[in-house]
């Protein structure tokens, strides 16, 4: 299921088939890779959330984990979700740069230590590029950082992001 589709929302549509039976198991495929959707659809009911750009595999293994009763992220939604917490779990005494972030502006300097421009991020996330513009500058402000050079060398040094093994 998708997370918007016309008349009845995907979300919506989750919580009523869990409802009207609860042994169906539902994975979300989407192009929505916003923390807020993730929550909203497992709290419905979802037993899966995959990006629409997951490959056949990816969504053979989800469909085989919901049927086996386990559940099955996009790995870089697992990737930043094991992130946040550890940075939440990290040892008082130690606060990180990121801390004062909100939800979206950590969104914005993931996408950003990624290396995407301020367009490509506002497709991304469905907003204009003045935002993003807006968004970049708090979070170097926030975070005392001079560039986003400065940010990519945050996003390892904290654990936001990790060295990906094909690179």
């Amino acid at each position: 299921m998708d997370v918007e589709m016309p008349g009845t929302g995907g979300i919506e549509g989750v919580t009523l088939t869990a409802r009207a039976n609860p042994r169906t198991k539902v994975v979300m495929l989407t192009t929505f890779d916003l923390d807020e959707h993730v929550g909203a659809a497992l709290g419905a009911g979802a037993v899966g959330y995959l990006l629409k750009t997951a490959g056949r595999a990816e969504l053979v293994a989800a469909v085989r984990q919901a049927h086996a009763g386990a559940l099955s992220l996009d790995s870089e939604i697992t990737r930043r979700l094991v992130g946040r917490f550890m940075r939440t779990a990290r040892p008082t005494g130690t606060p990180s740069p990121l801390d004062d972030l909100t939800e979206r502006e950590l969104e914005v300097f993931g996408l950003m230590s990624r290396g995407l421009t301020n367009a490509e991020i506002a497709v991304a996330l469905t907003v204009s590029e003045l935002t993003v513009k807006s968004h970049v500058a708090r979070i170097l402000a926030k975070t005392g950082l001079r560039d986003r050079v400065q940010a990519v060398v945050l996003a390892y040094e904290s654990g936001f992001l990790e060295p990906r093994a094909d690179l």
